[in-house]
């Protein structure tokens, strides 16, 4: 492995898409696309989620590489083939990293409103406080991690800021979510534990309720969303039944994976609803793109 390639790997490029796929849910729910629906959309319009995805890019990046520097000493045990305890990055260097990353989301996200980087510094103070010592609390952490997920969302609906006060809602269903995969992961290393597995398919269950549930909003058509819901369903329920029995470590990371792939797919039922199946397509078109970069980029 080069050094510039384990210290791509800390970012995890392929969940990074996912982050992304966040964005474009949010920018569509803000009502952001209305212009093309009315024929006025110019690439003007567009400005706003080029500057939001570059934010999330280095939100997201920053955050995941904290989390290795934070781990450098349990990975040492566990995962001696990260790149900071295989010394292919230096915790050093991996730090700079964060920082940079974090800071380049902040001012990204300065450039569409001041709102969205006061939105951005929230998220990376969460993803910090989750990196240092959410993560070791069995309750908080599943939810603080949630709640950097759910701000992501919030950073994309900022596009429009008057948006954040009518949608903040939204930011529930990846904070439910993100929760579940969480829990999910506590036993990656060494297998999972029963109740927190099937606390995670109830958790499932409520996000997919709660995405049937906005068909009561005027402008979303719930009909839009049911074929990729059908999808995210799919391709998250499998691998994580056929984990709980079994509650073995290879299992486990299987089931996270699908998870977090599957974030895409979740994000797209939500935005072909608020903007149509066309634009739903577009979000799941990260979906292979997610999978291709997973196959050369740990995901968990």
């Amino acid at each position: 492995m080069t050094r510039v390639g384990a210290y791509i790997r800390l970012m995890r490029p392929a969940n990074i898409i996912t982050a992304v796929a966040d964005i474009l849910l949010g920018f569509a729910a803000s009502g952001a696309l209305l212009s093309l629906a009315n024929n006025t959309f110019t690439f003007a319009d567009l400005q706003p989620l080029f500057w939001l995805i570059l934010a999330t890019i280095g939100l997201y990046g920053g955050g995941v590489v904290f989390n290795d520097v934070f781990d450098a000493d349990l990975d040492r045990v566990e995962r001696p083939e990260r790149p900071i305890p295989s010394g292919s990055a230096s915790i050093t260097g991996a730090s700079v990293l964060g920082v940079l990353l974090l800071a380049g989301g902040v001012l990204a996200a300065w450039q569409v409103s001041l709102l969205s980087a006061g939105i951005a510094c929230a998220i990376a103070f969460c993803a910090l406080l989750y990196d240092w010592k959410g993560k070791h609390h069995p309750v908080i952490g599943p939810i603080n991690m949630g709640t950097c997920r759910g701000g992501n969302l919030l950073l994309g609906i900022s596009a429009v800021p008057a948006a954040v006060e009518q949608y903040w809602y939204l930011a529930l269903i990846p904070v439910v979510y993100i929760s579940a995969i969480t829990m999910v992961s506590r036993g990656e290393v060494h297998g999972g534990n029963t109740a927190a597995l099937k606390g995670a398919v109830l958790l499932y269950a409520l996000v997919i309720t709660g995405i049937i549930s906005l068909t009561l909003l005027p402008q979303f058509n719930v009909l839009y969303s049911v074929p990729f819901l059908l999808l995210f369903v799919y391709l998250i329920f499998p691998p994580l039944l056929k984990a709980m029995p079994a509650r073995e470590p290879s299992l486990i990371i299987k089931a996270v994976k699908a998870g977090v792939l599957a974030l895409i797919v979740m994000n797209a039922s939500i935005a072909a609803g608020f903007a149509g199946w066309q634009y739903g397509l577009f979000v799941l078109l990260l979906l292979p793109l997610s999978v291709y970069l997973a196959r050369s980029f740990a995901v968990t």
